[in-house]
């Protein structure tokens, strides 16, 4: 038995490396790799990624064309890219737009400019925006339908003596509504002034009046339905 055991301990110590020696002339230890489990992105497949293809997509009314160059449903957004020519040169955009479906009508939106065209050669200008609505994965947009209420072009303060009094005075005098506009000098700006209305108007009520967004609108609708089946 003691023979064993004494074989054994100097098998051991064989295999020891040398006290003291020089640790260059050791092996190096080996390191063995551990792969880790590549981490693969969750799709939802409840977040639908589809195109839309519109029943009618070009529209005119009011003098304006508008079409929709492209809709797709991305996750919780429905997209469209929407074109529509430009009355005159003015800074105009979708003023009001919705999206109706299974009962809901969604009037929150945003817009992204996708390219702007000026008037050139007896053409009107055109400008491209794509309008985003974000509604619930599930929706059913079955039957459902883009609508643009309006485009609008707000005029800066100094456009109201330059484009947009004498358009409001001839809207004034054949509704026989008695306001009467001047340009005057505030402070070194022409600016659009009332210098008479009714006796029965107050100076809020004229107001009201002239600067309302019927002058520098132009009301649709233009309506687009379309069907995504789920």
């Amino acid at each position: 038995m003691k023979k064993y055991i004494v074989l054994l301990l100097v098998f051991i110590t064989a295999c020891l490396p040398p006290l003291g020696g020089d640790p260059s002339s050791q092996e190096p230890a080996v390191v063995m790799p551990v792969f880790l489990p590549t981490a693969t992105a969750y799709i939802d497949p409840s977040y639908p990624t589809a195109e839309v293809a519109m029943a009618s997509p070009n529209q005119t009314a009011s003098g304006i064309e508008v079409r929709v160059e492209r809709a797709w449903v991305e996750g919780k957004n429905v997209n469209a890219d929407v074109c529509y020519t430009l009355p005159d040169a003015s800074d105009w955009s979708i003023w009001s737009a919705s999206l109706t479906y299974a009962g809901t009508v969604l009037q929150e939106y945003g817009t992204t400019l996708v390219s702007l065209q000026e008037a050139a050669e007896n053409q009107p200008g055109l400008r491209c925006d794509t309008l985003t609505f974000v509604v619930p994965p599930d929706a059913d947009l079955t039957n459902a339908v883009i609508e643009i209420g309006a485009i609008a072009a707000p005029p800066q303060q100094d456009d109201y003596c330059s484009v947009y009094m004498p358009k409001i005075q001839q809207a004034m005098q054949e509704r026989g509504i008695g306001i009467v506009l001047e340009c005057l000098d505030v402070n070194g700006t022409l600016t659009m002034q009332i210098t008479s209305r009714p006796p029965e108007m107050t100076q809020e009520q004229a107001e009201q009046i002239v600067y309302s967004d019927e002058f520098y609108t132009v009301k649709g609708p233009w309506s687009f339905p379309f069907n995504l089946s789920q």
